[in-house]
């Protein structure tokens, strides 16, 4: 998974002896009758990481609570895992552990406090300006989906990683009718609060 955080050359890894062995999917997740396969973590994160690095980013900017929600969503994945049973794809299954677990994060952090996209990008030597503006506006974009109602933002999110309209119903346990009604509400404010750059 990729992340803002620097390298820290400085920080050794742990002695073999106190390093954790790699989460796997607990022995539970044989899934004995659904005929779901077997899926190991480690996959997972390696296929799905950059889509639930996202996700934990448009519900928080602030990189090391960015990188705590991240953390955690990674082990609600891990730990939900034995549940799936194949009738959504892994990907949507993750997208819904995610969102909900990031709900939870924001639920809790109100609580504490007492108060309520692709990774593509162009190599920035080769038009400077271009690369600055372009980021400019994907920082825009981020923030204002930040902004936006928690229903509507957890759609534009899903539609931003490319699920369809179908996909984003099953992740989020919705109908495609109110999928595409909050979809077209986050568009015209999103539009309105960018100035139609959205």
């Amino acid at each position: 998974m990729e992340t803002d955080m620097p390298a820290m050359a400085s920080l050794a890894p742990p002695p073999a002896a106190q390093r954790h062995p790699p989460l796997r999917a607990p022995e539970a997740a044989h899934r004995p009758g659904v005929g779901a396969p077997l899926v190991d973590i480690e996959a997972v994160l390696r296929e799905h990481g950059p889509m639930l690095a996202r996700i934990a980013g448009s519900y928080e900017s602030e990189p090391a609570r960015r990188d705590d929600l991240l953390q955690e969503i990674s082990v609600a994945v891990w730990r939900a895992l034995p549940s799936w049973r194949g009738d959504a794809s892994l990907r949507t299954f993750a997208a819904r552990v995610a969102h909900n677990r990031a709900i939870d994060h924001l639920a809790r952090e109100k609580r504490a406090r007492g108060d309520e996209l692709h990774e593509d990008h162009e190599d920035p030597d080769a038009n400077p300006v271009q690369h600055a503006v372009a980021h400019q506006r994907r920082k825009d974009l981020l923030a204002a989906v930040r902004d936006l109602p928690l229903g509507q933002r957890q759609v534009v999110v899903l539609a931003l990683e490319g699920f369809s309209q179908r996909e984003i119903g099953q992740s989020l346990n919705l109908e495609e009718n109110t999928v595409t009604q909050r979809l077209s509400r986050a568009r015209r404010q999103l539009s309105a609060w960018l100035g139609g750059e959205s």
